[in-house]
Order: C-alpha cells, then sequence, then structure tokens
C-alpha cells in the first residue's frame, strides 16, 4: 500500500498536580484554547477540550507524526508554562506526572463530547478521583493505586 492513512481518536484525561484547583472560570477558556492551538500545531486536530477546576479532558485525532506521549508532554510543558504567565495564583502551577488516554470509536465521538461539555454537572456529584478510576475500570486498565495519584 503506497498511501499511510490513519485517523485515531483519543480521549486524553490529566489533572494538576496533588489535583489542586488551579483551573477556574476566569482562565478555563483561554487554558482549552491554548492547548487546542498546540494540539493543532502537532497536527493532532481538537474536537473539543474540557475539564473541571482540577483537570483537564481532550478528545482529538492523533497525527499519524507524532507519538502519543510527545503530544502530551508538549501540550502539558507548554500550557504549564505559558498559565504560569497569567499572574502570581499561576507560579506554582503544575500538571501531575501521568496521563490516561482512551481510544473512541466513531460512533461515540458524540458522547464523549457531551461528556467533556458538562464537567461542571458531572463533577457536581463525582470527584475527579473517582471518574477516573471508573474510567480505568470501563477500560480494564489495569493499574496499582499505590502509584496512580503521585
Amino acid at each position: 500500500m503506497p498511501q499511510s492513512l490513519a485517523y485515531n481518536y483519543s480521549h486524553i484525561i490529566f489533572s494538576t498536580k496533588n489535583r489542586e484547583n488551579f483551573i477556574n472560570e476566569s482562565i478555563a477558556d483561554e487554558l482549552y484554547t491554548y492547548m487546542g492551538g498546540i494540539c493543532k500545531h502537532l497536527e493532532c486536530f481538537p474536537v473539543i477540550i474540557g475539564g473541571y477546576s482540577n483537570h483537564v479532558h481532550i478528545l482529538c485525532v492523533i497525527s499519524k507524526k507524532i507519538a502519543l506521549c510527545n503530544l502530551i508532554e508538549k501540550v502539558k510543558s507548554s500550557s504549564s508554562k505559558w498559565i504560569k504567565t497569567k499572574g502570581k495564583k499561576y507560579e506554582n502551577f503544575y500538571w501531575q506526572s501521568g496521563y490516561g488516554s482512551f481510544s473512541v470509536g466513531q460512533t461515540d465521538i458524540h458522547l464523549v463530547e457531551k461528556y467533556i461539555k458538562n464537567q461542571k454537572n458531572h463533577h457536581s456529584k463525582k470527584s475527579f478521583m473517582d471518574e477516573y478510576l471508573e474510567f480505568l475500570e470501563e477500560n480494564k486498565v489495569k493499574y496499582d493505586l499505590k502509584y496512580l495519584w503521585d
């Protein structure tokens, strides 16, 4: 086959270090837009980026030209540097060291989009930690709680 084709959606989730509530309404939209720009620059086209006070969800098409870990490293490092320029209250901002990434089928894109749009309401009922554990269980990801939250 002379042509390489790929179109893979990924739902990426990561939190602020120690799940600190740094992402408030005054910075959230600008942060998500900035992260979307990084994704686009790397040819990983965002469908939606959102989250809540201590974590982010990115639904994007992963480029065939970049490894997932490199995409996430670039998004996290660039956005961390950027947010620290937004004022004194962000000078100690950091992302957690890990992440979760879950493949999404074409037929489920609208469900994940709806889920990401509804984060504020969703987290009035469930913590990020409970949410993340559910994702791991639903996707049959093996994990060790001892290392999950460092």
